[in-house]
This record gives C-alpha cells, structure tokens and sequence, in this order.
C-alpha cells in the first residue's frame, strides 16, 4: 500500500514522496528511508526497491530531494550534499512520528550519491539501525578527478570561480547538463551508460526529470567526502553493494572504503556497471537489501 507524503525539514523545506506499507500487517512495523542519487527522482525505480521492501514486511519513506521533483527548495536542481544528509535526518524524524514506525526499528538505504549520504547518516545518527549503501561515491575529490580528464580540471575550476563571482554580483547560478550524448561535453555524468539510464529512465518513468543541475552543484560534489566516515558507523550494521564495472561511482574507491569499515559488514559485488543496480541486477540488490534489513531489523 503506497500513500502520498509531506513533511518539513528542520529549516523548513517542504519534502514530498510515498508511505509505503506492507499488506496485511498490523502495529509497529521496521521503517527504511530511502532518497535517490545525483539528480534523480524517486520515479526513477525507488518504487520498486520499496515494493520489496514492503513484500518482506517492512514499510518506507521514499521521497525527493530537496530542489528536485515534486520537493520545494531553492535554488531548483542544486545539490548540496550536506543539506541532503540533514533531509535524510529530519526524514527520519518524521518517520518516527508515523504511527506505524518502529522507532527502535529504522533502516537507511541509498544509492550512488545517496548511497554516500546513508555513510555520513549511519556515522552520526544512532537512530539508525541497519544501513544499504548501494554503488556509492566514497570520495568526491578522486571521483571527480577518474570523471575529468587531468588536463580539463583547471578549466572546470575556472568555471567554478567564474560562476561565484557572478554570484556575488547578484547572478543566478550557472547550470550544466546532467548527461550528454558526447562523453567529451561538459557535463555532470560524462559517462555513456549515464546518458543512456538518464535519457532512457526518465522517458519511461519520470518524464519531468530535468537534465541540467547548479554548476555549484559538481564544485560542492568535487568536495564532499564520505567515506571519510564509513570507519565511525560500527557498530551499526553496514551492507555495501557494489557493481564490479562501475565506472561512475568508479569500484575501486568504494571497495577501499570498505575496507576502512569495521564490523558488523557485509560486501555483495553485482556483475554488472553503476546503473545496472536498478534493471538487469536489480534482483540480486533488491533482494540483498531485503535480507540485510530482514536480519537486522525484523524481530524472530
């Protein structure tokens, strides 16, 4: 059962997104909050991770980021990572207002930019009782160096520079593209798979998904580094699902990163890249997902 949801975050943003519940179950029930990656939307497939979820027993929190979707916030489509890990927070807290919430029961999950966001919230938030890290970015500052070739990132950091003092001169932010069909393009994502899931998902599924982000947006991602905290989430239990071909939120950064995590851990590899999480092996991470939470969070 999906209902509709509203809630404010603590500087008063106005959220929205889906209660999901699971069918004929009665009283408290275990509770994951959820939120998608860089620039996505919850259409884009958190529905069906939900569903799972909720076939297994548990409800979710689903709902947009802050600037995106059908979520209020300016300025539209900037995203900041450390306001989005305050929103995971503040939606934690309205989970626990919900009457159905096991408050003693609560799972994060998220994926790709999301996915590093559940790092930082696990790290810091012991409401958190059991957390899915799904193709994650672990560290800003390397991933943004394998995305840009070296001889490209003094231009981009002139662009960054450029952008704030238009700012400071009452400029609205400059915007890039998410995606583009040329890898060599500016642009946030400059990976083929990533123009092919964004452009393909969103005309199937998530048609007022937009292609442009604040070009403050990949300077404020250049800086953010999650895996700095992966060590500080014990001893919350952690599961981290990696694609052996990730390219995007490139797998050698996110398996260095398990390693700084201590117990209790576990590491499930896909076979496939970034984005196949969501279609060709979503079977395989929805279901480890599944039975991480069902092991940690539901009672025998």
């Amino acid at each position: 059962m999906r209902n509709d949801i509203q809630f404010k975050t603590e500087d008063g943003v106005t959220l929205r997104g889906w209660h999901y519940l699971p069918e004929g179950v009665t009283g408290k029930v275990p509770t994951i909050v959820m939120a998608h990656g860089f620039s996505a939307v919850k259409e884009m497939y958190l529905d069906r991770f939900a569903e799972a979820f909720a076939a297994a027993g548990m409800a979710s929190i689903v709902y947009d980021n802050r600037n995106f979707g059908a979520s209020d916030g300016e300025p539209r489509q900037e995203i900041d990572p450390w306001r989005q890990v305050r929103d995971y927070r503040d939606a934690i807290t309205f989970a626990e207002t919900l009457e159905q919430t096991d408050p003693e029961r609560i799972g994060i999950w998220g994926s790709s930019y999301s996915g590093a966001h559940v790092l930082v919230v696990a790290a810091f938030d012991r409401r958190v009782k059991c957390v899915v890290s799904q193709v994650p970015l672990a560290s800003g500052s390397r991933n943004f160096r394998r995305l840009i070739r070296a001889d490209y990132i003094g231009g981009v950091r002139d662009m960054f520079d450029t952008d704030r003092r238009e700012r400071f001169k009452g400029a609205p932010p400059a915007m890039i593209s998410v995606v583009d069909e040329d890898p060599s393009a500016s642009s946030a994502l400059p990976t083929p798979d990533s123009w092919v899931w964004f452009t393909e998902t969103s005309k199937a599924r998530a048609p007022a998904w937009r292609n442009e982000v604040t070009l403050r947006s990949i300077e404020m991602f250049s800086e953010y580094e999650p895996g700095s905290y992966i060590h500080r989430i014990s001893p919350t239990p952690l599961l981290m699902v990696i694609a052996q071909d990730d390219v995007l939120a490139v797998t050698d950064l996110a398996l260095e990163a398990y390693e700084h995590a201590l117990e209790p851990k576990k590491i499930v590899m896909l076979r496939g890249g970034h984005f196949d999480a969501y279609v060709n092996d979503f079977e395989e991470s929805s279901t480890s997902a599944v039975e991480w939470f069902r092991q940690h969070l539901q009672r025998s």
